[in-house]
Parts: C-alpha cells; structure tokens; sequence
C-alpha cells in the first residue's frame, strides 16, 4: 500500500507564494509516501514564464526538496526551467532525501483550443519513470494525457502508477475531457493514475487556468477520489494488490498484438 497526497493549491502569478503554499500543502501531508502537486507550481502560465522559470538548483525546486527532506516524503511538482529562447515545461520528481531524481520534459505542447504553448515552451523528448517512494511512477503532464501512446511506453518502460499533472483550461466540455481521459489512460493500462490539476484562482488571474478535479483512478477506472474545484490536500492509499486483481480479470497488457 503507498499512501499519495492530492496537493490541489491555487497558483499564483509570484514563484515564493507558491512556494509558500506548496510548503504548507506538505505539512498537511505528513504521513504520505508521496506528494503530487499541479503543472506550473512555480509561476502561472503567460509571458512572465519566460522571466521566471529557474533552474533545478534555484530557490523554488530547493525550498521544496528542503520541504520533502523535512516531512520524509517524495514529492511531484511542474516548474519551468530556462532554455535557449523558450522555457521547457518540467515535471521534477525529489525523493524523500531532498534529492531530485527526475526531471520530465513535457513533450507534447498545448497548441489547441486557441492556445499556443510552443511559442514559450520547447518540448521535450523522452518518456520518463522514476522510482518515487518504492514505486516506479510514470510521469505525464497535462496534454500529454489526450496521446496514449505515451502512457503505453510508460507502460514499456515498467510504470506502476502515472502522475498526471495539469494546469488543465476551463471552456466547454473541457472538464469532462479532463475525467474521461484520466480514466481512460488508467482503464486501458490497467494502472492506478493519480491526477493533480490547480485549483481556480480567480482573484490571482482570469486566464482560465486551473478546473480542479485532481483524482485518483483505480486500474478499472474507477474514481477513488475526486477533490472538486476547491483547494485542498487529500491523502489516498494506492493497493498494489489490486493491480495484480485488476490484471486478472482484465489482462488487455497481455492480448496487446501491436
């Protein structure tokens, strides 16, 4: 059994109030093996990324391994890291030491809906697992969701749970989107996906960022646990055994011909 906590905090537009509240989402999560936090933790999305993305060495990933190293539990964040000309939009993943263990590119970028991520972001390039708390979790970021084929070289690559994070946009029908893939990417694998998104914050920005609805999905696709669109931490226990249940009774990794 790992016990995983649901971080959904607002985001600000300022890295250091995020930083804040991450670290205040940590206390309550004591007691957790691992802790997911939404994409764009440190900044909200905009022009300003740009300014005020950070190396992994900087203040923001440092205060939360800090963070970690304290509470004795791992942690799963979005920040934005600098690069030639465009910012890469990164999940990093800090062990229960403080030390970072992974840092996953976000390959497919949200050039959809009206939006255009690859105007700020360059994409990354190469699936990633990381071993988090006893676990080999497979990382995903927010569009990445609506393309399978990524969480099946997860899959490939020895994935036992995915950590979606998003900052995933209001508008029509985009909600739904957002419960329907989270449970399918969980149901097709047969794997337990946990699923952290912003919570609203329209007194910090109107730019339509953040629907909530961070969950935990069971390897049939079954919600666990759906937080709403209010903040909030909540702590879930993950049940290995119930892979192994799941995959019996609906072994489709087995009858996979292509």
């Amino acid at each position: 059994m790992t016990r995983i906590a649901l971080c959904q905090i607002p985001v600000s537009p300022d890295p250091s109030t995020n930083l804040k509240r991450a670290t205040e989402a940590l206390a309550r999560a004591e007691g957790a093996d691992l802790a997911i936090f939404p994409e764009a933790t440190l900044t909200r999305y905009g022009r300003r990324i740009t300014g005020l993305a950070e190396p992994l060495d900087g203040p923001f990933v440092s205060g939360l391994a800090e963070a970690a190293r304290r509470h004795r539990l791992s942690v799963i964040a979005g920040v934005f890291e600098p690069g030639e000309g465009r910012v890469h939009n990164t999940a990093v993943a800090i062990d229960e030491q403080g030390a970072v263990r992974a840092a996953y590119r976000k390959i497919h970028l949200f050039d959809s809906f009206g939006a255009k991520e690859s105007d700020l972001v360059a994409p990354g390039a190469e699936p990633t697992v990381v071993e988090l708390a006893g676990l080999r979790v497979g990382l995903v970021t927010c569009y990445d969701i609506r393309f399978p084929e990524l969480t099946r070289a997860l899959v490939d690559r020895g994935a036992e749970l995915f950590a979606v994070i998003a900052a995933w946009g209001s508008g029509p029908l985009k909600e739904d989107h957002w419960v329907t893939l989270v449970r399918a990417r969980a149901l097709e694998n047969t794997m337990w996906t946990a699923a952290v998104g912003q919570a609203p914050n329209p007194a910090e920005s109107s730019d339509g960022f953040g629907v909530g609805r961070s969950m935990l999905v069971d390897p049939l696709g079954v919600v666990r646990a759906d937080l709403g669109t209010g903040p909030g931490v909540q702590i879930v226990e993950v049940d290995h055994e119930w892979t192994a249940t799941a995959r019996t009774t609906l072994p489709c990794l087995e009858h996979r011909v292509l």
